[in-house]
Parts: C-alpha cells; structure tokens; sequence
C-alpha cells in the first residue's frame, strides 16, 4: 500500500504570514488530497480553509471548497495539431462561475505558444515561451483585455536555482524572485516587486518555503 505523503508551504509577505498543509493519499491511478491553512486551526479546529481534491494525473482535478461549498473542476487533455502537442486544459468554479480554456503548443523543444481565454470576461491573453540554451527564458506575453505588454526573464543559474525579472506595463510593477528547488530541502523562493507609478517606491517582498515528507 503506497504510502501517505505530505507537504507544508510557509509564505510570509509584509507582516503576513501564512501556512497551508497537504495531506495526499495515492490510490492507483487517482490522488486524493487534503489541504488546511493555519486558520483552520486558530482558535479551536473548524472548517476554516480546508480543501478535499481528487485528481488523476494529466486528466482532471477536482476540488472541493469545505467553508464556502464551492468545487472547482479541471480537465487536461493533449491533442496533435499538425503533429505538433497541444495541451488543453479547461477549468471552471462554480462558486463565481467562471470558466476558462488554456492551451499550449509545442513548437519544439524552445519554442511554445500558449493561450487562455476567459469565457465570463471574452479575455484573452497569449503568451511565447523561448528558451535559450535550456538556461535563460523569455516569456512574452500580450494581454487583450488591458491592451498591455508583460515580460518575464529567467535564468537558470545552477541545477536548483533560478532567477528570474519580470515586468508588467498595464500596472508598472517590476518583479525580481530567486527560487531553489531541492530534492532534499525542499523549496525555497523570495521575491521583491515595486510598483514604478507610485511616487513613495517602496519594495514588497515576500519569502515561500515547502518540505515533503514520507509518512
């Protein structure tokens, strides 16, 4: 019987902090989880932030909102189109009624195009994912609903580590993150924006941490 595995996620963002924890449970070809944030624990246990999901891996994802009684359902599914993949994924929340198509396809092994389009808001928004020598990534995005340009870099500065700037033109926010991704220790990302309309530029910064555990 496979075992349980569980993961817990820490973010702190300017005085805020917040922990969520996910209990997963493999049962053949599906995933059963359940998740809980630390208001689910403050103050006596309630029904304060707990989620249950059930998922099948490259199918679909459902889960299911325990305090507000929303589900949200989300299907995958990969297509050829001219013998190239294209990964479709649709998701909808019943909760806010909103429904969304996402769609990448793959040129090549450097190249992807991806779409999403929101059939509550008809926005769309399209995006060219190039990689330079699988170390430095440009993500060009276009998004019709603000008329706007974002760009995103990333630079792959180890096996683990990666850096990456981002800057969006609709809200002028610039973006600066480091993550590391270790088997051993887990996952590690700070990051630090700044909005370059306002007069008082004050730098937000936010750090995310998540261990694994075999139980």
């Amino acid at each position: 019987m496979p075992k349980p595995k569980a993961s817990l996620k820490a973010r702190y963002a300017t005085d805020k902090l917040g922990v969520v924890g996910t209990l997963a449970v493999d049962a053949g070809d599906f995933r059963l989880l359940a998740s809980a944030t630390d208001t689910t624990f403050v103050g006596g246990l309630s029904l304060n932030g707990l989620s249950l999901s059930i998922e099948k891996p490259g199918s679909f994802f459902i889960d299911y909102d325990v305090p507000k009684q929303d589900v949200l359902f989300q299907f995958m599914n990969t297509v050829r189109v001219l013998d190239k993949p294209l990964n479709l994924t649709y998701t909808h929340e019943k909760g806010v009624n909103q429904t969304a198509l996402n769609g990448t396809l793959v040129l090549d092994p450097a190249n992807k195009l991806s779409a999403n389009y929101g059939f509550d808001s008809q926005n769309c928004r399209l995006k060219h994912t190039y990689m330079h020598r699988a170390k430095t990534t440009f993500e060009p995005s276009y998004d019709f609903a603000q008329n706007s340009w974002d760009f995103t870099v990333s630079q792959k500065l180890s096996d683990d580590d990666i850096l990456r700037a981002s800057y969006e033109t609709s809200s002028k926010v610039l973006g600066l993150d480091w993550s590391r991704n270790s088997m051993l220790n887990g996952t590690l990302k700070i990051s630090a924006s700044v909005n370059l309309a306002e007069k008082q530029k004050v730098p937000k910064f936010c750090a995310e941490s998540s261990w694994n555990f075999d139980m």
